[in-house]
């Protein structure tokens, strides 16, 4: 079978800037079929969904976007406050490629990074998301304020779990600190960085990522073009992203939750035994928190790249979900 067959690869020009993505091909011949959108995480790109996709073909018309920051998707230079990599605008950017597909409502499913802009969309756009499901993440909210929702597992001479967090997600401090320094510190050899990071959090390795998805991520991720401050691109808007989580996310997370909004729909949680979620966090019960529909979970014999590592057990727990 050839890499994404059944797939067209398009770019649109989505409120000023590019949004590249694949859909089903014969999208209008698949007018019948519900719409499922699957949105990646760091250090990636959409083809993380390949062999899902394959898998759900025929079942769901498929949008697979690169999201903002990512891919062959924009790379614009972060603003002070980091609003331009917020989830929130990160979220409208997918629900404007969506619009400009003629999609109304649809099913919905984050994994890592692409979770948390789910999260958002289903908040801010309740109306168009039919179900949602995210994979291997609780709440950045929760997350950063060490709501662990159990007690976790710590090992170690130091018993403080923030200690462990700290150490095992260390990118989310990192890649926190102001440009260029996490640019320049990753940009002296990034695809030693992505492999690292590809193959930590349980993943056990690079085994399970098709040789095609990998010099797509070498690729995205090591591209030397540089922004209009001279600093590595992918790299800064990666970087924007987190940026974003630790600032601005968490206020509009913190004014959410004041003024009590939550999820609307059911809402699936999948994540991996071998996972830093799994070991400090207790998904169904944090998620079940921020959501008013049912939330249903299930922990995956697998790291945290879930999607690749078990692509057949995720296609079954969507498809029996998204209906």
């Amino acid at each position: 079978m050839a890499w994404f067959e059944g797939f067209e690869r398009q770019t649109l020009t989505v409120a000023g800037l590019p949004v590249c993505f694949r859909q089903s091909a014969d999208w209008a011949a698949q007018a019948h079929l519900p719409v499922l959108v699957l949105l990646h995480g760091f250090p990636q790109t959409h083809v993380m969904w390949h062999r899902v996709a394959q898998n759900l073909r025929g079942h769901y018309r498929l949008v697979m976007p690169d999201l903002r920051g990512y891919g062959d998707s924009s790379h614009a230079t972060g603003d002070a406050q980091h609003l331009h990599y917020s989830k929130r605008a990160m979220a409208q950017e997918v629900v404007g490629l969506l619009d400009a597909l003629g999609v109304g409502d649809f099913f919905l499913c984050g994994h890592d990074r692409g979770g948390r802009v789910a999260h958002r969309l289903a908040l801010d756009h309740a109306q168009r998301v039919k179900k949602l499901c995210v994979i291997d993440i609780a709440p950045t909210f929760d997350m950063y304020s060490g709501l662990w929702g159990k007690t976790p597992q710590v090992p170690g001479p130091v018993a403080d779990p923030y200690f462990a967090f700290a150490q095992a997600y260390y990118h989310w401090f990192h890649l926190t600190q102001p440009a260029p320094l996490p640019e320049f510190m990753i940009g002296g050899n990034p695809k030693a960085y992505l492999h690292a990071k590809l193959g930590g959090w349980g993943s056990q390795g690079l085994g399970y990522i098709e040789a095609e998805a990998l010099a797509e991520y070498e690729r995205a991720f090591c591209n030397p073009a540089l922004n209009d401050q001279g600093w590595p691109a992918a790299i800064h808007s990666a970087a924007e992203d987190y940026r974003a989580s630790a600032g601005i996310d968490l206020e509009h997370d913190r004014e959410g939750r004041e003024r009590g909004d939550q999820i609307a729909c059911d809402t699936l949680v999948l994540w991996g035994s071998r996972g830093v979620v799994n070991r400090m966090f207790k998904p169904v019960e944090l998620w079940q928190a921020q959501c008013a529909g049912h939330v249903a979970g299930q922990v995956m014999a697998s790291g945290h790249f879930i999607p690749e590592e078990l692509p057949q057990e995720t296609s079954d727990a969507l498809a029996k979900w998204m209906v």
